[in-house]
């Protein structure tokens, strides 16, 4: 006896990412699984007195996206917060922090989000006596958009105890006035944590990123407060058209919310996160957490299965790591959150459990150690497919190039980071990197050409988590001058970064990343035929239904 389906997806413009049977015109689904995928003769014949038809409408089908590199608790926070994306010059400022302020007279500490280095003007950076300007009975925190940078007000930083200085560790720093008090601007998160830790959450949503470890105190009603946010931020995931989501900060305690939530109402979307390891932890973590991890969440919802860690910071606060001296600061090339030893270490241990590993690297130089750790990693246990990865990779040295097929290595990167897209400002980071580095700087094209894969995502809450925002970015980039390499990519090759790489990269391109028989019921239907959309016009298009796991998760 035939099989009824339980949804039937028809009308539609079906892109399978299965190279076997790439086009079709409808899917059938039945529970969690993919029951058919072919023309509408062929699927209606699934059909019966309980299946649910959607019309497409002539829209584009497509595997659920995967979002490879995203902060869900941090995110889900910062849709509660102010949005000073577009703000320029200090009246503007003060505007929008003065009207949030009287909004939420209550809150203990201001958070504001996305105010560009040069949010007062291109030579002018923010300290906290412009933030007193603005409200000086009122505890203010704003990130940069790459939350690798912050600003406080006086009141913040005495609230946060730092106003007067603190060692914060290799890679951080509370910057110091001439007046012997902190100007208000922080650099990197074990900096800013003391600040943040004042706000509705007490932080809780940066620890997985600042220690990869768990509140120490928290009541119930915290709790249930982290995983509301966690709820709201999950919905908004799935409204974008998102099934699976690769978190890149970890802890136990937002494993076990997540796990809550799974047993209570059941995740809106497939998420992935990593045990986060930090220079000061040992070794031994790797096996007595993170392989422990792995063993205890490993479902096709919530699986905790990498290593994630952070080999540089940001190239706007000095804190990437270059090869070659900033061209703006000679004499400076960044300082590294591990030794090379100590990388390589982690890189081998990690590799002998079957543990992938994930890393934050900016500059050239921190993806050269990062890639000169999975070196050693193979050399130590012999080659495996291990498919560790480098996040970001906003310079790579030519050299290095040609090494990420050599190594199996992934490149893991964000088409709405490069400084002249979505709205960002080219300088300082131009300028800072210098010209010679222009060529081979967020270089999608050269490294897909030199035989790397390649993975997309936003990194929200960095940029905003929209697919579509992103794919239109990644075919859409311009040079910023005349003879340097055209970095876009095609569309199949952008949507395959954000679909069926995905899933390999989690090693399950055997049940999701494609639409085909037996796998997974993660499906997107849009707005409308991305195929016959101008590039400039992507952005546009939305999703209209989100199905994960046979369940609609999202409808317009």
């Amino acid at each position: 006896m035939q099989a009824e389906a339980s949804f039937i997806i028809r009308n539609a413009r079906v892109l399978t990412m299965d190279d076997a049977n790439p086009r079709a015109s409808a899917v059938a689904l039945a529970g969690n699984r993919i029951l058919a995928v072919g023309s509408e003769a062929e699927i209606d014949a699934f059909s019966g007195p309980d299946t649910h038809v959607i019309d497409a409408k002539g829209g584009t089908v497509l595997p659920g996206f995967n979002e490879a590199h995203m902060h869900i608790f941090g995110g889900s926070a910062e849709l509660r917060e102010l949005s000073l994306a577009g703000v320029k010059g200090f009246d503007a400022l003060a505007k929008a922090l003065r009207d949030y302020a009287a909004e939420y007279p209550d809150r203990a500490l201001l958070i504001a989000q996305h105010a560009d280095y040069t949010v007062l003007s291109d030579d002018e950076r923010v300290t906290r006596h412009h933030l007193d300007r603005i409200l000086p009975d009122r505890a203010v925190l704003i990130f940069a958009p790459d939350h690798h940078t912050a600003w406080a007000n006086t009141l913040a930083l005495k609230g946060g105890g730092i106003l007067e200085g603190r060692d914060v560790g290799i890679g951080n720093e509370i910057v110091m006035g001439d007046d012997g008090l902190a100007t208000g601007e922080l650099r990197e998160s074990n900096a800013i944590r003391p600040v943040s830790a004042l706000g509705e959450t007490g932080g809780r949503e940066m620890l997985g990123v600042g220690t990869g470890g768990d509140p120490e105190h928290v009541t119930d009603e915290e709790r249930a407060g982290d995983i509301a946010i966690l709820k709201e931020g999950l919905a908004y995931v799935a409204s974008l058209g998102i099934t699976s989501l690769q978190n890149m900060d970890g802890s136990l305690y937002q494993l076990e919310m997540l796990e809550e939530i799974e047993k209570t109402v059941g995740l809106p979307v497939r998420v992935r996160m990593p045990f986060h390891m930090k220079n000061f932890m040992p070794l031994s973590d790797l096996e007595t957490k993170a392989a422990a991890w792995r063993a205890r969440f490993d479902t096709d919802r919530l699986r905790s299965d990498f290593v994630k860690l952070f080999m540089d910071g940001v190239t706007e606060s000095g804190t990437a790591v270059f090869v070659d001296d900033y061209a703006h600061q000679p004499g400076w090339k960044g300082e590294p959150l591990f030794t090379q030893e100590q990388f390589d270490a982690i890189a081998i241990a990690a590799d002998k459990l079957g543990l992938p590993v994930a890393v934050h690297a900016i500059g050239d130089g921190a993806v050269r150690m990062v890639l000169n750790g999975y070196e050693a990693a193979i050399k130590a246990n012999g080659k495996r497919d291990s498919r560790n990865r480098i996040e970001h990779i906003e310079v790579v040295h030519p050299d290095d190039i040609p090494r990420f097929k050599e190594l199996g290595t992934v490149a893991s990167m964000q088409p709405t980071h490069p400084p002249g897209s979505a709205g960002l400002p080219l300088e300082p980071y131009l300028s800072y990197i210098g010209e010679e580095r222009w060529p081979y700087a967020f270089a999608w094209r050269t490294l897909v050409d030199a035989g790397a894969p390649i993975v997309f995502a936003t990194d929200w809450p960095v940029s905003p988590l929209d697919p579509m925002h992103s794919i239109e970015c990644a075919m859409s980039r311009t040079v910023w001058k005349d003879g340097l390499k055209d970095e876009r990519l095609s569309l199949h090759e952008t949507l395959a970064a954000y679909t069926r790489t995905g899933a390999w990269v989690e090693f399950m391109e055997d049940r999701k990343g494609m639409l085909k028989t037996g796998y997974l019921a993660d499906v997107v239907v849009l707005s409308a035929d991305i195929e016959a959309t101008d590039v400039t016009a992507l952005a546009a298009v939305r999703p209209v239904t989100t199905i994960c796991d046979g369940r609609i998760t999202y409808q317009a």
